[in-house]
């Protein structure tokens, strides 16, 4: 298991859209990831997990990643979190 506390950048936060592709791209790996967020902790992997974090700009997000892939998933999921996700949508 790892973990990583990033802010997110994001100017709208993690509104409906960017909080879809984090959830498409946690999707693609095996490991299990999870956001963290005060008390709160959600699968990065549920839409309405994410979503009910209601993370604006400027938000701590801990995001934990257990699994076969854990350091391919933080990384990725980690580097959209710290982008622009709105101007970020091939990655």
């Amino acid at each position: 298991m790892i973990e990583r506390v990033i802010t997110i950048k994001n100017k709208s936060g993690l509104h409906a859209r960017p909080a879809a592709i984090i959830v498409q791209k946690a999707n693609e790996y095996r490991s299990d990831i999870f956001f963290e967020k005060g008390d709160d902790r959600v699968n990065a992997k549920s839409i309405m997990g994410v979503m009910m974090l209601a993370a604006a700009e400027g938000s701590t997000l801990k995001i934990v990643a257990s699994g076969e892939d854990e350091k391919e998933a933080l990384e990725h999921i980690s580097r959209l979190l710290e982008s622009d996700i709105d101007r970020e949508v091939k990655t």
